[in-house]
């Protein structure tokens, strides 16, 4: 290993690199990871120096804040390589300022952005290798944080370990997308931290999944908890509906997260001329609009898949097939998006960030 401090981030680089042993063609998503990971502890009530490390597994406490209590958060986000092999990433401050709007809301320290940002862009620089050419390779980008302090106690944490790790992704295909609306679980509630990006949402959602999955659907579109009348995420991703020409896609709230690939489509399809209005969507009206024709899309969008075009949906015990549109809002916004992530077309919004 070899041992060099930049920007007050101390790097110690691996040995050898296992980038050979990978077969880049053949990725399961986010089951491979680079040689390096960053990590950057916090006690004593200050954030201690970064460290840049092999990748490697760390020992915590058995009574560790986050096995008992789940103060846990973390991020998604990519990395893209251009022709040029320039490396690119995507609206890294919104990532940075949801990460920090997370840990308020679990009662976690907020991050520095020397930390968040300059630790990412250095620990991309130095394995820049695994981020691949090519439409659809990206490198996928885990920010998280976690409570290491000890003690089974019920209060928050005085200690936390913020971690970065990488992995190599190939153009995420989910296939033919079957959801079911939810009428009894719910993702979050009013109060709550659906807005957070907190691990416990998404571990309390695997149930309901399952299920969903055992009557042959692949994903849930979630509901609100007090009545279940109002349409609001779809799986992990906020989910967008086009009824006739427009598109409609439910405000944020304690509820929804405020996802950075969202934000994005509403800003694309604003420019595009696209008639989209931030609002309650209603489950009847949804039911209604497939009954009568007029409903052409539902698509869910996030990170990973970017957006996720839906084949159908069922409510209660009615199911609907939507159209099979040759040319949909979902197949061009995300052209448009990734066109502008892998700087295939002018960044207009200033929304790229080079390494």
């Amino acid at each position: 290993m070899s041992l060099n401090t930049t920007s007050d981030i101390e790097i110690i680089k691996a040995a050898t690199s296992k980038i050979d042993q990978v077969d880049f063609e053949k990725l399961t998503f986010g089951s491979v990871f680079t040689d390096h990971m960053l990590v950057c502890d916090y006690r004593n009530g200050a954030w201690e120096k970064p460290v840049i490390k092999p990748y490697e597994p760390f020992v915590l406490d058995p009574s560790a804040k986050v096995f008992h209590y789940g103060q846990a958060i973390f991020e998604g986000m990519k990395a893209y390589k251009t022709e040029d092999d320039s490396v690119w990433i995507f609206r890294p401050e919104e990532n940075y300022l949801r990460m920090n709007k997370s840990a308020v809301r679990m009662c976690m320290p907020e991050l520095p952005e020397s930390v968040f940002i300059d630790g990412l862009k250095e620990l991309i620089k130095l394995d820049e290798a695994w981020v691949k050419k090519g439409k659809g390779n990206t490198l996928y980008l885990r920010p998280f944080m976690i409570a290491i302090g000890s003690g089974v106690i019920a209060q928050p944490s005085t200690q936390y370990r913020f971690c970065v790790i990488m992995s190599p992704a190939r153009a995420y295909y989910s296939g033919e997308v079957k959801v079911l609306i939810a009428d009894y679980y719910s993702r979050a509630a009013n109060g709550g931290i659906g807005a957070a990006k907190a691990a416990g949402n998404y571990s309390g959602q695997f149930y309901p999944t399952q299920l969903a999955h055992n009557a042959g659907f692949q994903q849930i579109i979630w509901t609100d908890d007090a009545t279940h009348t109002k349409l609001e995420e779809c799986g992990t991703m906020n989910v967008f509906f086009r009824i006739n020409d427009t598109l409609y896609t439910a405000p944020t709230s304690d509820r929804i997260l405020d996802g950075v690939t969202r934000k994005s489509l509403i800003d694309l399809a604003k420019r595009e001329n696209i008639n989209i209005e931030i609002r309650p969507v209603l489950v009847d009206e949804l039911v209604q609009a497939a009954k009568d024709g007029s409903l052409k899309e539902i698509f869910g969008a996030g990170t990973a898949a970017v957006v996720s075009p839906i084949a159908g949906f069922q409510y209660k015990d009615e199911y609907f097939e939507l159209p099979k549109l040759e040319k949909s809002y979902a197949a061009d916004l995300k052209e448009k998006l990734t066109n502008i992530q892998y700087k295939l077309a002018d960044d207009t919004f200033g929304w790229t960030v080079k390494i």
